[in-house]
């Protein structure tokens, strides 16, 4: 089960730079100019969880296998994207195949780097991209509505409820809402939502581009964009691009956490976008430990033990018997399975068991 984040924003506010440094690597070309990014570069990235590394030594796994979360650095949008301006189409067609979206906005001044719109203004090229968007919700549900609406009168049910929901994101869409704004009422509304594929029904992030003076404490701009998260209801993270490109390229884990501590910070903008992917995705992580490894697991938080087997392969949700699971607090205070059995902690679970994050499983499966 892959999760895709999207790394969108105007031209040269740093996109390539952050994907690069996510991924240490260089395989994101950066430089200062327009459309330096044309097809998108996809990278997956380990996902840092100190709890893996404490499981693993108290089993004395030979491996530890991190789970991962998949980032896309698509190319720069520009005002006019909608109508086909820039890479226009392109840049929308990518970022719909994502499940959340990281808007990186410039929040630093660079006499040497070009800003398309002249001048540094993060919560004006928040709007522009949010725009743009939009623009594309609207030009695609217009197009799509009448024949759903045939469909509906000629008696289709599923094609009705199609139709109800688009003609409510439609009424969001004009009152220059995105469509993530629309008042859901049941979890099903949630899958119909979902299946109307629109860009601006996608979780988001902002994700604030400041100078490496800036990356502790933020500055005024990063302010700005930070506050019109929390009234947006979305999450904010401030990060210096050029800083986390100077850490990926630093050779050890000591050397990172030693040059993070000596600018004033605890932990590196890969973690704080994670943790942000993770909240707005609702993501957890369970664990599988054993002699041979110790491997982290990503599923959606609701999901069920059987559906949680299937994430490593078909035939443990297929044949699903049991889970035994134990906490991780339990598996690390009682000092593992054994421990943790012996004080009644281990437990069976069914297939209507719902996976918390942090269980440590085991499959029964039969096929």
């Amino acid at each position: 089960m892959g999760f895709q984040c999207g790394i969108v924003g105007l031209p040269n506010v740093g996109k390539s730079t952050l994907f690069n440094a996510l991924l240490s690597t260089m395989q994101a070309e950066a430089a200062n100019y327009p459309f330096c990014t044309i097809e998108p570069n996809v990278g997956r990235v380990e996902v840092p969880d100190e709890r893996l590394t404490q499981l693993a030594a108290i089993a004395s796994s030979a491996k530890i296998i991190p789970t991962q979360l998949e980032f896309v650095d698509i190319a720069g949008l520009v005002r006019g994207a909608s109508k086909g301006e820039g890479l226009g189409n392109q840049f929308l067609s990518h970022i719909r195949e994502v499940d959340a979206i990281l808007y990186v906005l410039r929040c630093f001044d660079d006499g040497d780097i070009t800003h398309v719109e002249g001048g540094i203004n993060p919560l004006r090229d928040s709007d522009i991209v949010e725009t743009e968007l939009l623009l594309a919700d609207l030009e695609s549900l217009e197009k799509r509505l009448p024949s759903v609406q045939k469909k509906a009168k000629g008696g289709d049910k599923d094609a009705a409820e199609q139709a109800g929901m688009m003609e409510r994101v439609l009424e969001v869409l004009n009152a220059n809402q995105p469509a993530r704004n629309v008042k859901l009422r049941d979890p099903g509304e949630h899958h119909t939502l979902k299946m109307l594929q629109l860009l601006t029904a996608k979780p988001i992030v902002y994700v604030c581009n400041v100078d490496e003076g800036s990356a502790a404490t933020g500055n005024a701009y990063s302010e700005r964009v930070t506050q019109l998260a929390a009234e947006r209801g979305c999450s904010c993270v401030v990060v210096s691009a050029r800083i986390e490109a100077e850490i990926s390229m630093l050779p050890s884990a000591e050397d990172k956490a030693d040059f993070l501590g000596s600018i004033g910070l605890e932990e590196t903008g890969l973690s704080k976008v994670i943790k942000a992917g993770y909240q707005v995705l609702q993501l957890l992580t369970y664990f599988t430990v054993g002699p041979k490894e110790a491997r982290a697991w990503t599923i959606t938080a609701g999901t069920m033990a059987p559906a949680a087997a299937g994430v490593i392969h078909t035939d443990f949700e297929r044949g699903f018997i049991r889970a035994e699971v134990v906490s991780y607090e339990d598996y690390v205070t009682l000092g593992g399975e054994a421990g943790a059995k012996k004080a009644g902690k281990f437990r069976l679970e069914g297939k209507e068991y719902v996976v918390q994050d942090g269980d440590v499983m085991h499959f029964r499966f039969n096929v």
